[in-house]
């Protein structure tokens, strides 16, 4: 007698989660003023994503094309995947200090995760996301990038 009455508790305790459900999606389909789906790719010029959206990452440069990676390698050793290889060297400046340059920050778009390991771990804040959401590509060999611009340099200040 008791499981009888326990599956009709179920079935009423069902129904009011179908209600409520049912309830949220009403509320939006009725009230014009929320739109929630995109209209994607008719809006693909005016899209823009959230401000949490996690897109590829990028090294932002100023309009003096400087850069705030000072190649230190911790973005790289916290890639779960080894998605991020920073290639660097090292050069004597003329007050006779040695200082780490990087020649090439290579992203592999194609192997990361966006767990955003690498951009929270950075001391320097010389990563970032975009906003960029569109990777569809034939040749995989695109998905690999060089994240800073050819000519850049270490900003000044940032050591």
């Amino acid at each position: 007698m008791n499981s009888i009455v326990q599956y009709f508790k179920d079935i009423i305790n069902g129904a009011g989660s179908l209600l409520k459900g049912m309830r949220v999606t009403n509320r939006y389909f009725f009230s014009p003023g929320k739109i929630v789906t995109q209209k994607y790719p008719d809006n693909r010029k005016d899209l823009v994503m959230f401000e949490r959206f996690k897109g590829e990452v990028i090294m932002p440069h100023n309009e003096k094309n400087e850069h705030r990676c000072t190649g230190c390698g911790i973005c790289e050793i916290s890639c779960p995947n080894g998605t991020i290889e920073i290639i660097s060297r090292t050069i004597t400046t003329e007050d006779g200090k040695k200082k780490r340059i990087i020649d090439k920050h290579i992203y592999r778009l194609g192997m990361c995760t966006f767990c955003a390991l690498c951009v929270k771990s950075c001391p320097f804040n010389a990563l970032a996301f975009s906003q960029d959401f569109e990777h569809a590509v034939f040749n995989r060999a695109k998905l690999i990038k060089v994240l800073n611009r050819p000519g850049s340099q270490l900003m000044k200040g940032v050591e």
